[in-house]
């Protein structure tokens, strides 16, 4: 893989060090660190820091029958360890996304979404959403802008748009501000991880009508 250009910010970093993040943020963040050996320096630091500031705080006030209720709730059966899921080696997926998906890309169950563009809804939490965004050689998703926070992966290929280049591992970090057309380079389909927190605000009239069925 080339030298990952585009990192995570210090702010999602921080987030997902302390678990603020919604769960979808989460799986993309989890996903490029565990691709890039910078982010995942910077969140050891982080975690350490957290590490610190928690022995320094005052002890936290618990009721005094707290043990004996959770050792009650184990004995009922209320917790059951799940064993790990079984992860590909060969798959191009990264372990933190193979948790919530089966199969490889061929093999998953896509849903076309206009212009060629395909995506993989995955399951999360519904304060943010998140998808696999599968889009042809060549292909422009539609021009789009951003009420909220979207979060792009890179896992296959690449696209440029009004910002930069995203290769394998990039992360492009859209916010409210940016408005652009990503483009999937010729080649190689572009295969990204997609989390947003608020629906994309589409330039074109068909984008606006279809964003209803699609859920983007």
């Amino acid at each position: 893989m080339k030298k990952i250009k585009h990192h995570l910010t210090e702010q999602l970093l921080m987030g997902y060090a302390a678990g603020t993040l919604p769960e979808a943020f989460n799986l993309v963040v989890a996903t490029h660190i565990s691709m890039c050996d910078t982010c995942r320096a910077a969140l050891a630091e982080y975690e350490a820091l957290g590490g610190e500031v928690m022995l320094e705080s005052d002890p936290a006030q618990i009721a005094e029958d707290a043990l004996e209720a959770t050792l009650a709730m184990i004995d009922g059966g209320r917790f059951v360890e799940k064993p790990a899921p079984l992860r590909d080696q060969r798959s191009m997926f990264p372990g933190p996304l193979q948790d919530y998906i089966a199969g490889d890309i061929d093999s998953l169950k896509w849903r076309k979404i206009g212009g060629g563009v395909s995506q993989l809804v995955l399951n999360t939490s519904k304060d943010a959403s998140v998808r696999l965004l599968r889009i042809p050689a060549g292909t422009a998703v539609p021009d789009h802008g951003h009420r909220g926070t979207e979060l792009t992966l890179v896992l296959q290929g690449a696209f440029t748009d009004e910002e930069d280049r995203f290769a394998a591992g990039d992360i492009e970090v859209a916010n409210e501000d940016l408005h652009h057309t990503p483009v999937a380079e010729e080649g190689m389909d572009c295969i990204c991880l997609a989390a947003t927190d608020a629906p994309l605000r589409f330039s074109g009239i068909v984008p606006r009508i279809a964003q209803k069925f699609i859920g983007i």
